[in-house]
């Protein structure tokens, strides 16, 4: 495992598995320009590195996976890391659950605005029993324009409209009823329980993983577009190396040496 820590963002990696943690806990790990930056950038990193299986997503401490942005920083004009470069376009993507990889995100501790859109672009998540879930934005003279009004493919419309409109928060428990949250767990076990998530998706083939994260998330918002890409999908998994390596594998009784070609 090697790690590094940069401007509040940890970065570990563990074998096929990176491992982002926002590491700001006496700020309740609010967003500011630097971590948003350096999580794009990790990302992007990540989408080109063909060791890199699968990204979880948590933060230091156990009181807040994210706070959101950091209101401080914003009010004094600090950049917010939005903007048009790489970085800011992978943030993006991850956001939107576009990145090229699974993500699985590891809800330390309470997720709140911006915290719950980088949750929302998770393909898992995993809760501490004693998180809380809200998007704040309407209290603050604002709305979430980093993603959260996307709930609404995640969770029933009007549950989703309560969330946003009220700015009030639920509970973990609430947001597992919900399918919004995969599993409650207590504090201390939520990232080994998403290693496990996240080592288990690893072990699949490169492709279609990737082919699965992009159709089933598109089915949801752009049916017709899910239903063009399936084709392309089709053509290149189905025609692969690894369909080969799958099929053999299988038949001699073997774990599969997966090549993502």
């Amino acid at each position: 495992m090697t790690a590094a820590a940069v401007e509040g963002l940890i970065r570990e990696q563990h074998g096929p598995i990176l491992v982002l943690r926002i590491d700001r806990p006496d700020a309740r790990n609010a967003l500011t320009g630097a971590v948003i930056r350096g999580l794009g950038a990790a990302v992007a990193d990540a989408e080109r590195d063909p060791e890199i299986r699968a990204v979880v997503l948590t933060a230091t401490g156990d009181r807040a996976f994210c706070a959101g942005m950091d209101l401080r920083a914003f009010a004094s004009g600090e950049d917010i890391g939005l903007g048009s470069d790489e970085a800011a376009a992978a943030y993006a993507r991850l956001c939107q659950g576009k990145l090229g990889i699974p993500v699985i995100g590891a809800a330390n501790g309470s997720a709140v605005g911006g915290g719950l859109e980088l949750l929302l672009g998770a393909d898992i998540i995993v809760a501490s029993s004693a998180a809380k879930f809200g998007l704040p934005e309407v209290k603050r003279g604002l709305f979430p324009a980093g993603g959260g009004t996307s709930i609404g493919t995640r969770i029933p419309i009007g549950a989703a409209l309560e969330i946003a409109l009220t700015g009030d928060p639920i509970t973990a428990q609430r947001g597992y009823e919900l399918g919004l949250i995969n599993a409650v767990v207590e504090p201390d076990e939520v990232l080994n329980t998403a290693l496990d998530y996240a080592r288990r998706i690893a072990a699949n083939a490169p492709l279609g993983l990737a082919a699965v994260k992009e159709l089933v998330r598109s089915s949801l918002t752009d049916p017709e577009y899910a239903s063009e890409r399936l084709g392309y999908w089709q053509s290149l998994v189905f025609a692969s190396d690894d369909a080969k390596e799958g099929a053999a594998a299988f038949m001699e009784k073997r774990a599969p040496a997966w090549q993502g070609r």
